[in-house]
């Protein structure tokens, strides 16, 4: 097992244990990337609209896998839900986390 897989390996196990909890995928790109295409029964909140709907996600009582286009901003995201007290995860691009469930 080389590095790649070593660090690329956790991340999936790691989203997989999520998903087994129950987690939501929350997708954090703008409504055009959404309308765009997206995974199904995933949650859209745009990330500057995150702030103002935290409530909405604390509502849901799960932990939550973010993801967008490329990570960047689910990696903000997952930062900031964290520092709420939510248990996320950054599931990083959509179209790659959609192609592991």
């Amino acid at each position: 097992m080389g590095f790649l897989d070593f660090i690329f390996g956790n991340k999936k196990r790691h989203i997989e244990t999520y998903l087994k909890n129950g987690a939501v995928i929350l997708d954090v790109r703008t409504l055009q990337e959404w309308n765009d295409g997206h995974i199904e029964n995933s949650i859209h909140i745009p990330l500057d609209e995150l702030p103002n709907r935290i409530k909405d996600i604390i509502q849901l009582g799960k932990p939550v896998i973010a993801c967008c286009e490329s990570g960047v901003r689910s990696a903000r995201a997952t930062k900031f839900l964290n520092l709420k007290n939510i248990d996320a995860v950054n599931g990083g691009g959509w179209k790659s986390l959609k192609n592991r469930l």
